[in-house]
């Protein structure tokens, strides 16, 4: 069946039409590009051929099979840019009219001057020639005559401009507002755009200081009515023109803007640019209300998906706050005190998950959760970027561009509380955090001490993480803690070895700061006994609270400071002969040329009796079946 590809289109395109979606033959494809996957195209009407770039929402396409070399497609939404003097579509929307196709004629790649109508010769009074009403030619107003060049008109495509934009005098080359494209399809490969979106959330001002001097910069993300996000930055006197202008929940007119890649170590947005506004920026804001655009847009994980989300993944998660700690101070690495408060959230997968607040976050929304979990409602909490955590199992945590949504008007949010009502609250369910061990089974694996021998763990390449329940016999008092650094690098504590200096002060290494208070840490080396054999055990900060009972500092002022070695006697022996549940990590270690098996008690918990029995009794049943007589 012969096929009509439509007739003129590359000459056409080039210049300036945007509406006819034309019928075209694939006659190339080729990816270029090393960082980031593109295809460029190499289009054909049968009788020239021009280069054209893919927008990367449509690499699936190419991908899949569905275009390749030979394919019949059909234009819906392109634009024709310049790039280092030469022109190339940029492909934005298209349909595959049929997969597999001959060549069909012979094209030749089009040269400029064949897609010119008029060609203007150098003039002094150049004036600019118009062929139709639906495009508009502009020209430099006066070309010096001791440098005579040829201009070509510039052309522009059709567009209908906002009720509230206002033309200004006549309108002079790239003046006319650009056409308005989602945000998924921006790439640097247009010369002028234009996006309609809504603020969804507005980073602090921050102020910063490097090689170049003393400097400001604020970011804020958009959305648009297709879904598409973007991060938009300013920096120095672009934040004087815009910050106060910018509104969460508002809809903004944006164009102007400069696209460079995201940095994605600290933008987690979706699309691989980032706008930078620059002095000849707009933002226009948008006073009609515009229903098309969400306010707010979420991709939530189910908290049991977050046990194989890597660490330091951003991701959204919602769940039903069942516990909120209070608020308590921490001292960052730059000797600035911040706030720390940890809830817990759970759903309807039969998990739950640590929520740690940072910052403001504790005394706005901590605050509020912690005053309607007190009165005993449980709310719905939606966090949207959040970061995963993966010491000591998986956890969440805010960083600054973190949002928390309380009761969310959404579907999801709806689902959990409708869910929660029904009978929810009373569902059990399994923390991913601390208490299941990462890199082990989901479920607990349980292990007598001569297993932990018998079976070999921890000698392979990856540690093994067991439970045992077991008694404290033994607690080595030399040593049992040491000084360690209070500073915060990033959303943790340095913890490393402090020690003092000749005033008195702590000194830091690592961080190279002093400071007059240190914190205290347990370096436990316990020995635990159960029926079958006994082992020694290391137990760091939380783990040597819970067995000893008090904190390492208590313990550390006792014997040195007040140096009541009968009452420090009293609290160790105090504390030997309790059982416990030890989940513990076990790795062969190499010290010096030694291998040892090194084991780590990574939390403990007093043994529930009731909880242990159904354990017990399960486990006979499972070991010896009941034989049922009838």
């Amino acid at each position: 069946m012969p096929v009509n590809l439509t007739r003129n289109a590359i000459g056409t395109i080039n210049s300036g039409d945007v509406n006819s979606k034309p019928l075209l033959q694939v006659a190339d494809i080729k990816l270029i590009g090393n960082s980031q996957e593109r295809y460029r195209f190499l289009l054909s009407d049968s009788e020239s051929t021009q280069h054209a770039m893919l927008a990367t929402q449509l690499n699936e396409q190419v991908r899949s099979g569905r275009v390749k070399k030979g394919s019949i497609i059909q234009l819906i939404d392109y634009i024709c840019s310049t790039v280092q003097n030469r022109r190339i579509i940029v492909v934005l929307n298209m349909e595959t009219i049929i997969p597999d196709y001959e060549i069909i004629g012979n094209p030749k790649v089009l040269m400029d001057s064949d897609s010119v109508p008029n060609k203007s010769m150098p003039n002094n009074n150049l004036e600019p020639s118009v062929r139709s009403s639906n495009y508009r030619y502009s020209a430099p107003a006066q070309v010096p005559a001791n440098n005579v060049q040829s201009f070509r008109p510039t052309i522009q495509p059709p567009y209908q401009p906002p009720s509230d934009y206002r033309i200004q005098g006549p309108i002079m080359k790239n003046e006319a507002p650009a056409r308005i494209i989602p945000i998924a399809a921006l790439n640097p490969y247009q010369g002028r755009w234009a996006i309609k979106a809504r603020v969804t959330a507005k980073g602090d001002l921050r102020r910063y200081n490097n090689a170049r001097g003393d400097g400001k910069v604020f970011s804020f993300d958009l959305l648009d009515s297709d879904g598409g996000e973007i991060r938009v930055t300013c920096f120095n006197a672009v934040v004087d023109r815009f910050y106060d202008a910018i509104e969460v929940g508002k809809v903004y007119l944006i164009s102007k803007g400069n696209l460079k890649p995201a940095q994605k170590n600290f933008n987690h947005l979706k699309s691989e640019w980032e706008i930078f506004l620059e002095s000849t920026s707009t933002v226009e804001l948008c006073p009609n209300e515009d229903g098309s655009i969400p306010r707010q847009q979420f991709s939530f994980r189910p908290i049991t998906e977050l046990e194989s989300a890597e660490n330091n993944s951003i991701l959204d998660v919602v769940g039903i706050v069942i516990t909120v700690n209070p608020s308590v101070p921490i001292l960052r690495k730059n000797g600035m005190e911040t706030q720390r408060r940890i809830l817990n959230l759970k759903d309807a997968s039969g998990k739950s998950v640590e929520l740690t607040l940072w910052g403001d976050f504790c005394n706005k929304e901590g605050q509020k959760l912690q005053q309607m979990v007190d009165s005993g409602f449980f709310p719905v909490l939606a966090v949207k970027s959040g970061k995963v955590n993966d010491f000591n199992g998986k956890s969440i945590g805010t960083i600054s561009s973190t949002q928390l949504f309380i009761d969310p008007d959404c579907p999801e949010a709806q689902g959990l509380r409708d869910w929660f009502e029904r009978g929810g609250r009373n569902t059990a369910s399994i923390s991913i955090s601390k208490e299941i061990m990462p890199g082990g089974s989901k479920n607990e694996i349980r292990k007598t001490l001569s297993q932990i021998k018998d079976e070999g763990l921890g000698r392979s390449d990856k540690p093994d993480w067991v439970t045992a329940r077991a008694t404290v016999v033994f607690i080595k008092t030399d040593n049992f803690c040491y000084t360690a650094c209070p500073l915060m690098i990033g959303d943790r504590q340095c913890n490393k070895k402090v020690t003092q200096s000749g005033d008195k002060r702590w000194l830091c290494d690592r961080c190279n700061q002093e400071f007059e208070e240190c914190d205290y840490r347990y370096l436990l080396q316990v020995q635990i006994q159960d029926h079958t054999g006994l082992t020694w055990v290391t137990a760091f900060q939380e783990s040597g609270e819970e067995i000893l009972g008090c904190s390492a500092k208590e313990l550390y002022l006792l014997k040195y400071e007040l140096q009541d070695d009968t009452r420090f006697g009293e609290t160790i022996h105090s504390r030997l002969f309790h059982q416990y549940l030890f989940r513990l990590k076990i790795k062969e270690e190499l010290y010096g040329d030694e291998q040892r098996l090194k084991t780590t008690v990574v939390k403990v918990d007093k043994v529930n009796y009731s909880a242990e029995s159904r354990y017990l009794l399960d486990s006979m049943t499972k070991r010896f079946p009941i034989k049922r007589q009838f």
